[in-house]
């Protein structure tokens, strides 16, 4: 499985996370059902906005790119995302690109213009636009299609961009057609035959990159090996935030879009993670704090279920649950209906106080990458950079409302109780004395 990974100039937004979710969910459904999954997610480390950021903070480009894959494996590792294994940086595969590009001028599928840029020759491929659904006909200059004097077709794409005087050093290669650096396209084509070999099952990513990045990695591929190049394509759907009443995909250019570390200040990284797979992936995902508490709290349902069983009661078996998940996550990895499946498992655990189905509810979560705490750990863990109360401090409160109940003040234990509420935390008075709590 390869899948287009992030070009690393500035933190990921939700949008990131939600391919690096989704693809992590693929693999550990794939696995769990027996496959042997090698996953390769790329790093695109050279890039117009790598070098223009690296050259206005006057650094190197290795330094800026360095600092911000360190800082997306830190937000994956909080999102629960197993890494990938093969993550390889563009600008360590640039020999395996010239190899390519050198292939596709031998067949005339590329040609070197006057600029020394060297364009891939769209025309001469049969079967341009097939995985986008595109003609060439209907296709024209214009939405993500560069018009240059220098392509003998505006439809043509660069595989190979001339340095330009102004550029950094860092930011150039030798070449037979060149001093320059790869184009955008060949870095998937080059990286994902070399890992994973000419022909490979499942290529991913955002919709996004249907057109033209992977209608273009298609080009390439095929045509400079003459192999069928992935097997299935799958793309998630946009993250879409509602921006002066209007809905519109979550992006950098829009300058509309909710940094990963900034969302996880206010949110447990497993809401937002359980936020993501409530939409199934191909579907539009809508940003809203309203969302992500709604999935706060239908996760702490889930966790209060698995975490209250404490017998081993008389279970109703015929809801058939394992069966209805699997073929949920077989339906093109439906995870709404997955979801709702572990919500029926749940309102039996709390029927039957089965120990044993909430043990069986805890690994089918588990699949998707939740459940894997104690209910204690979720329930009460702070949140990075929330202002709220300390457990000490919660402690101190509830003993205090307990004294007030002892001295029969109940206004006094009634203004306690208020006053967590208003700082996020939920008691629960348990049978028998004694009280549980909760962050809301």
């Amino acid at each position: 499985m390869y899948v287009c990974g992030m070009t690393v100039y500035d933190f990921c937004h939700l949008g990131h996370a939600r391919v690096m979710v989704v693809f992590d969910l693929l693999r550990k459904w794939l696995r769990s059902q027996g496959y042997d999954v090698t996953y390769v997610r790329n790093i695109t480390d050279i890039d117009d906005k790598i070098i223009r950021r690296a050259v206005e903070n006057g650094e190197s480009i290795r330094s800026l790119t360095d600092r911000f894959i360190a800082a997306m494996h830190e937000d994956a590792d909080a999102l629960g995302i197993e890494r990938p294994d093969f993550e390889p940086r563009a600008t360590e595969y640039v020999e395996e690109m010239k190899t390519m590009i050198h292939q596709l001028m031998d067949k005339r599928l590329a040609y070197r213009s006057e600029s020394g840029d060297v364009n891939y020759s769209v025309r001469a491929f049969p079967g341009y636009g097939r995985l986008s659904g595109k003609s060439l006909d209907e296709l024209r200059a214009g939405e993500r299609v560069d018009v240059s004097d220098n392509k003998q077709d505006p439809l043509d794409f660069v595989l190979w961009k001339s340095a330009k005087a102004e550029e950094p050093d860092d930011a150039k290669w030798e070449a037979d057609f060149g001093v320059g650096r790869p184009g955008w396209h060949i870095e998937c084509s080059a990286m994902s035959c070399k890992l994973l070999g000419n022909t490979f099952d499942i290529h991913g990513g955002g919709a996004d990159l249907q057109f033209p990045h992977h209608e273009n990695e298609i080009a390439q591929s095929v045509g400079a090996t003459g192999e069928n190049f992935a097997s299935y394509w799958m793309h998630n759907g946009f993250v879409r935030v509602e921006k002066n009443g209007v809905e519109e995909k979550m992006s950098k250019s829009l300058n509309n879009f909710f940094t990963i570390r900034d969302i996880l200040k206010h949110y447990d990284p497993e809401v937002v993670r359980f936020f993501i797979l409530r939409a199934q992936y191909r579907s539009p995902l809508n940003y809203s704090d309203d969302h992500l508490d709604d999935a706060k709290q239908a996760l702490t349902r889930l966790y209060k279920a698995v975490g209250d069983a404490q017998a081993v009661g008389e279970i109703d078996w015929s809801a058939d649950f394992e069966s209805r998940f699997a073929a949920a996550m077989n339906d093109d990895i439906n995870t709404p209906v997955a979801v709702s499946v572990l919500f029926d498992m749940a309102s039996e655990v709390n029927r039957s106080n089965s120990l044993e189905l909430a043990s069986r509810l805890k690994a089918l979560a588990g699949v998707l990458g939740i459940l894997g705490r104690k209910g204690d750990e979720f329930l009460k863990a702070e949140v990075a950079g929330a202002e709220g109360l300390t457990e000490a401090e919660i402690l101190v409160l509830i003993d205090a409302r307990a004294q007030a109940k002892k001295d029969r003040d109940f206004a006094r234990a009634d203004a306690v109780r208020t006053e967590l509420l208003e700082k996020g935390v939920v008691l629960e008075d348990i049978r028998g004395g004694g009280t549980e709590w909760r962050r809301a």
